[in-house]
């Protein structure tokens, strides 16, 4: 009973990859994972390529692992996959002029979201505009003058 307890309240991470593709040595492997945590698969979007099952996403594990053992930093792994792939293959692109409007975005649609509940919410509690006043004598006299029927007179 507690192994099903502990199933539901611990839920297991399926990672994509495989047995086949871990390196042999432990420190190398866990670096290999950490990038590979950090990279966007390309096929999927919304994945890492460490979550990832498809093919492109392999390959990319594979070169990462590949890069990692013949000595390339972490840093220099990334920056071999982001100068082929470009920004759109990091999970975190950086802040610069060309991502502003996507690390605006959610400022930008929680603001107009804020605008449209306080817009809807002056709506329903009376604050639009005041309902119009009648005509005084003077402007309904100037009305006919011109030749226009008089609004607040109900038409049949």
């Amino acid at each position: 009973m507690g192994v099903l307890i502990a199933f539901f309240l611990f839920p297991l991470a399926a990672f994509a990859v495989t047995p086949g593709e871990m390196l042999a040595d432990p420190a190398l492997e866990a670096r290999a994972r950490a990038i590979t945590m950090e990279l966007r698969c390309l096929v999927c979007q919304n994945q890492s390529i460490d979550d990832s099952d498809a093919s492109l996403a392999k390959d990319l594990r594979g070169l990462v692992r590949e890069k990692l053992k013949e000595g390339m930093s972490d840093a220099q792994v990334r920056e071999y996959i982001h100068s082929r792939y470009g920004d759109f293959v990091l999970l975190r692109p950086p802040v610069k002029p060309d991502t502003a409007l996507l690390w605006s975005a959610p400022l930008i649609a929680l603001l107009a979201g804020a605008a449209a509940v306080w817009m809807a919410a002056r709506r329903r509690s009376g604050f639009a505009a005041a309902p119009a006043k009648a005509l005084s004598e003077e402007e309904r006299a100037r009305l006919k003058a011109l030749g226009v029927s008089d609004p607040d007179k109900p038409t049949s």
